[in-house]
């Protein structure tokens, strides 16, 4: 009499693992060619090529296009494979701990440069993209708003450790963060002009000092 076969043991870790490097794949993929040739250019068949993947799995793992550059900008934001909240990223309770204003601004610049780094080309495809596709319209608008609302939590900040400038308001403070903080200054400086990554950072660092806080 034969013996049962056995099943094979079901390693869902190892699954787990094989999905998570093909869903960066194409996640990599998809930034390098849309950051290269705009969004418009780019087709979901495009994208599965250069990650040798199927199409099917495309969509399988990232959904459709739309949905998958709006995960692009948010893995370039938080700079991790899954989207992190503002409040729950290191760098903001880095600067939610200092108790130093410029510290504060010289820990933002910080992250700015790394987070533009990853963004800025993104970003400006999604700037061309949106009066074309309604849905990045909208994410356009969104994370716009969100970047103001954050920018309002920092200075804020600065507010309450006694250092922002006394002619300038909360609001406006947030409105200057903000302003210099976008993927646009970050390509006119860094990739017009050729400045290094640290000059900006440097740069960004004092400017907002000199702009924002009284004088020590």
């Amino acid at each position: 009499m034969m013996k049962p076969v056995k099943p094979r043991p079901y390693h869902a870790p190892r699954r787990r693992e094989s999905a998570a490097r093909t869903r960066r794949a194409i996640l990599d993929a998809a930034t390098r060619l849309f950051a290269e040739r705009g969004y418009s250019a780019v087709t979901m068949a495009t994208i599965a090529e250069a990650a040798a993947v199927a199409l099917d799995t495309v969509y399988a793992a990232v959904g459709p296009k739309p949905v998958l550059f709006r995960l692009l900008i948010e893995r370039a934001i938080s700079g991790e494979d899954q989207p992190v909240a503002a409040m729950e990223r290191d760098y903001v309770r880095a600067i939610q701990a200092e108790p130093d204003a410029g510290r504060k601004l010289a820990l933002y610049a910080a992250a700015i440069r790394h987070i533009q780094a990853r963004l800025a080309p993104l970003f400006l495809a999604l700037q061309a993209a949106a009066s074309a596709e309604p849905a990045l319209a909208a994410l356009w608008t969104e994370i716009g708003e969100r970047r103001a609302g954050n920018m309002r939590l920092l200075a804020g900040e600065l507010a309450e450790t006694g250092a922002l400038r006394a002619d300038i308001s909360v609001e406006e403070a947030a409105d200057v963060i903000w302003s210099m903080n976008a993927a646009e200054f970050y390509v006119l400086l860094v990739q017009q002009r050729g400045w290094e990554p640290e000059r900006y950072e440097r740069w960004l660092t004092d400017a907002w000092q000199r702009l924002l806080l009284r004088s020590p």
